[in-house]
């Protein structure tokens, strides 16, 4: 018995000590905002010489001397090219990693960590995704980036151990969300240009379970892929932009997740939302009041095998008859009508690349206000195209800062939808959009057949919004959006144009009878709660996953607002409470007083809603304020009327009947001639 308790200890000592370490001890400068370093050690002899579950990777540690750590982004890289991020982003203004230590069966994440970071914690990527079955055997690299500008440092020595307690790769085998899987053949994705890839996505179908096993079956081919965001892109979870190619590696447009046939597609990372949905939840609203937003699918995604977490698939804002149905501009379109339009354009950060126009007129802090060109995007706009599009918003800023800007005939409504830029005012005042009117504020003008005006939208980007920004009182549920330039400074600061807007009395009393009607549905607490329930229990399994992935749950991530909840359930609570309060604020300080006026009733594209579309059943066409003697007519794809009606009122139910699945237009006349054109969708 003796003989075998002394076998038994020898071979677990034995087994306790077959772990090897590998050390780079020389280190080197690490370049002030500069490209990745890469700080190699050649591993040789490793026994095994395979890793994987059984014997591999468990440790990496590492100094780095550094002014600022939150500047820094360190990653490792194995021989066979698969790179995991360590530390992204980590530390805020304070110094140095000094004997770090990187596990992943460390209770603690290096993201709720303090600098210098002494002892061991658990990294922000899954290191068990290097244990693939490799050989171990070769050159790794430490690779760090310093992102910002000012700040120095250096690595001191960094250190891989292999050894019989290696740490396993994330285990994700299926999801009630689409999965999406991208293949970049071990190249980095980089800001731009594109690079080839593959993309598959295993969808099943609504209420069916996606298992990683499943064959491609709602999308499998090559697609270009790029990371895409501004402040975004310093967070561990990236957002992409891609196009779909065909199997010869060109364009292709193509359905994704039933959405309507594009090539140019976003997966946004809600890294810094953790409720996963303030994009989902605010394009939604955008959609209900009449207006198109940005169509969305929840789905999960893996790169190169590495599990990435929640993401949302997302039509990028374009031009085409299934997003903003504007007319096409072709090159050559450079007099007449066909000059007029349409266009699209915003207001937002520029690259200094020629793609913007500057207003003759500053912020009230004496800013710049620049105009982006989205469509005709910078590459294709001809210069008559530029000239007239400049024109068309010169004209209509002169005329709002005029003495006669509110006048019915001559005023800016001759020149801008007044609708378009009520809706936009509620939507970015009641979800208190931090970045709103200042940036990615989108904007188009049809031409000048289909009534030639500026519209507001469609909605973009509110991340920061709904109670998620800490800084420029977005914390707080009081105040206004529009008001930013007197709150705090940027280089990117708000038009003079709503401040104007308000001083026009008609305004104002549409936008508080346009406010008192959306809170008796579509921004009702009742309403909102519940789509924001249905959206946190469809994601009730994959924000465990995706909070595994990226462990920040009752962390500080830039800039959430205090106080940070501790779990998901608290993070839907906590922004529910925000709605709550921000709305019982608005509806006491809601500018304006709900009269009729002389403009009451008059038909235009924003004044109407029709819900829900698509549809099964029936559909609702709603009108802002009662109208008389609508002429609402539906047509099939090929024109032929299948539905006329001659209607009084502020609501039509239209039932499906007869109708077949499919695509239908829907025209609505007013006694003026007025037209709105929409199109529906019955499932």
């Amino acid at each position: 018995m003796k003989k075998i308790t002394l076998s038994l200890i020898l071979l677990g000592f034995s087994i306790a000590l077959h772990a090897q370490t590998f050390t780079n001890s020389t280190g080197g400068s690490i370049p002030d905002a500069g490209p990745i370093v890469s700080f190699p050690i050649t591993v040789s002899g490793l026994s095994p010489s395979t890793i994987d579950t059984v014997y591999g990777l468990e440790t990496i540690c590492f100094s780095i001397n550094h002014t600022y750590d939150s500047d820094l982004h360190i990653s490792i890289q194995s021989p066979d090219g698969t790179i995991v991020d360590l530390s992204v982003a980590n530390g805020g203004g304070d110094d140095n990693f000094t004997n770090t230590c990187l596990n992943d069966s460390a209770t603690t994440s290096i993201v709720i960590g303090t600098a210098p970071f002494t002892g061991t914690f658990k990294p922000q990527g899954f290191i068990g995704a290097l244990n693939n079955g490799q050989t171990g055997n070769g050159t790794w690299n430490l690779l760090v980036q310093d992102v910002a500008a000012v700040d120095t440092g250096s690595v001191i020595y960094w250190s891989v151990t292999f050894g019989n307690h290696p740490a396993h790769p994330f285990k994700f085998t299926s999801s009630n969300l689409p999965i999406v899987v991208i293949n970049t053949f071990n190249q980095s994705i980089p800001d731009e240009p594109k690079i080839d890839a593959h993309m598959g996505i295993i969808y099943n179908g609504a209420g069916v379970r996606n298992y990683m096993t499943d064959p491609f079956n709602n999308y499998n081919n090559k697609i270009g892929i790029e990371i895409r965001g501004s402040s975004s892109q310093s967070f561990p979870q990236k957002s992409y932009g891609f196009e779909t190619r065909d199997a010869s590696n060109v364009q292709k447009d193509t359905i994704i997740l039933g959405m309507p046939t594009e090539n140019d597609w976003i997966l946004y990372a809600p890294y810094d939302d953790k409720t996963c949905m303030r994009n989902i939840l605010t394009y939604y609203i955008a959609n209900k009041m009449g207006h198109y937003a940005s169509r969305t699918k929840l789905c999960e995604l893996v790169i190169n095998g590495q599990y990435q977490g929640i993401y949302v698939m997302m039509e990028k804002i374009k031009r085409d008859s299934s997003r903003v149905n504007i007319s096409k501009l072709n090159p050559g379109d450079t007099t007449g009508s066909q000059l007029t339009g349409g266009y699209i354009f915003k207001i937002d950060r520029t690259d200094g690349d020629g793609s913007f126009w500057t207003s003759s007129y500053q912020s009230s802090n004496g800013n710049d206000i620049n105009f982006v060109y989205v469509y005709p995007k910078t590459t294709d706009i001809e210069t008559p195209q530029k000239n007239y599009i400049k024109a068309c918003v010169d004209t209509f800023e002169n005329v709002l800062n005029s003495s006669y800007f509110a006048d019915p005939l001559i005023g800016y409504r001759k020149y801008a939808d007044e609708n378009s830029f009520i809706d936009y005012f509620i939507v970015n005042e009641a979800s208190l959009n931090v970045d709103a009117y200042r940036l990615s504020t989108f904007l188009y003008k049809n031409k000048i057949t289909h009534g030639g005006k500026i519209f507001a939208g469609p909605v973009w980007d509110y991340n920061l919004a709904w109670w998620n920004a800490n800084y420029c009182n977005a914390d707080l549920y009081t105040g206004w959006a529009y008001q930013l330039n007197s709150i705090c400074g940027s280089p990117w600061e708000v038009p003079f144009w709503w401040d104007k807007l308000l001083q026009d009395p008609v305004y104002a009393s549409d936008l508080q009878c346009r406010w008192i009607s959306l809170r008796q549905n579509v921004l009702s607490i009742a309403t909102l709660n519940n789509v924001i329930d249905s959206i946190a229990g469809y994601l009730s399994e994959a924000q465990v996953r995706h909070f595994e992935a990226w462990p920040i749950l009752g962390a500080y991530t830039w800039p959430n607002p205090s106080p940070i909840a501790t779990d998901y359930a608290g993070e839907i609570a906590n922004m529910k409470s925000w709605i709550n309060d921000r709305f019982t604020w608005l509806d006491a300080n809601m500018p304006g007083v709900c009269t009729v006026h002389a403009n009451s009733g008059q038909l235009t594209e924003s004044s109407v809603m029709i819900y829900p579309n698509p549809f099964n059943t029936s559909t609702t066409i709603s009108f802002n304020e009662e109208q008389k003697n609508i002429v609402i007519s539906i047509k099939d794809v090929f024109g032929k009327e299948i539905y006329s009606k001659k209607f009084t009122g502020k609501k039509l139910i239209i039932d499906k009947g007869e109708m077949q699945a499919g695509v239908y237009f829907v025209q609505i006349t007013d006694e003026k001639k007025n037209v709105c054109n929409r199109k529906i969708v019955i499932e």
